[in-house]
């Protein structure tokens, strides 16, 4: 079986790659990537850009299955129209199973918000694509991580609520996708890639203080305070935009979502936030 994986240089697709290497030796495996040279290990490389669909049709051509990793452009608009590309390209050449990389909590949302572009895709794919599985993910822990990191001046976490959110780390995100890539019986599901148990605000920051070893706390903020920050750090608009839509959804509870599809498609369970944040930040 050919397997293709679009969006192959970033981190999640990197983290895929080496799923597929692990578990899946005897299939082979095509990393599409707009930058191809910078793709290492024993796999085909080929050239494919969202931005131009003309790339698309060369670099899916003969794959059975095609995982879809969207890219990170936080432009309103940009990311659904990349999706609808790469989807459309992929029926057009033939791909017999294509999956689609989402995010928890996917809905019917207006841009800028930043399940907009999800959303778009999401229904492309089950309209047009012969056979299809998502996979929507929750917010990555290593994201935590890293705002841990810039917060360390502080001392605080912030949100726009007291919330609850199942993070969860991009190896258990690549193992799952790696799972449905190789298995049977996937056709037409939506997965949801998710840590072990939801934390709260409170429980995030003890946690990003016994890996840091220094005080954290959570507190909260207004949605005109925490756009004002951002813009106040430099943060571009799509950033600023993309940052409060996910603290939005946070808030609203999309993602305190559990399951358990992580060990059910990976074959092992999830890493708590708790394991992720000491690796990262001891």
């Amino acid at each position: 079986m050919k397997i293709g994986i679009s969006g192959a240089s970033g981190n999640l697709g990197r983290a895929v790659l080496a799923e597929l290497a692990n578990r899946a030796p005897q299939h082979s495996v095509v990393a599409i990537s707009r930058t191809p040279d910078v793709v290492a290990g024993a796999v085909e490389a080929r050239a494919g850009n969202y931005d131009h669909p003309e790339t698309l049709a060369a670099a899916y051509a003969g794959l059975d299955r095609l995982l879809i990793i969207p890219s990170s452009d936080m432009q309103p608009g940009q990311r659904g129209t990349q999706n609808v590309a790469a989807i459309d390209a992929a029926v057009r050449a033939g791909v017999g199973h294509v999956v689609l990389m989402s995010a928890a909590g996917t809905r019917h949302e207006e841009e800028p918000a930043v399940g907009a572009s999800y959303w778009k895709g999401e229904q492309r794919l089950i309209a047009v694509a012969p056979a299809w599985t998502i996979l929507r993910m929750n917010y990555y822990a290593e994201s935590l991580a890293q705002e841990v990191q810039m917060s360390a001046g502080t001392g605080v976490l912030t949100g726009l609520a007291e919330n609850k959110v199942a993070f969860v780390s991009r190896d258990d995100v690549a193992a799952a996708a790696a799972g449905i890539l190789v298995g049977d019986g996937h056709v037409g599901a939506i997965y949801t890639a998710t840590g072990p148990r939801s934390v709260t605000g409170a429980e995030r920051a003890a946690a990003a203080a016994t890996a840091t070893g220094k005080p954290m706390s959570f507190g909260i903020i207004t949605d005109e305070q925490l756009r004002a920050g951002l813009v106040g750090a430099g943060m571009p608009e799509g950033v600023v935009n993309a940052v409060t839509s996910i603290q939005a959804a946070f808030a609203a509870g999309a993602m305190d979502i559990v399951t358990g599809d992580v060990e059910r498609l990976g074959g092992r369970p999830p890493k708590s936030l708790d394991v992720v944040l000491q690796t990262i930040l001891a």
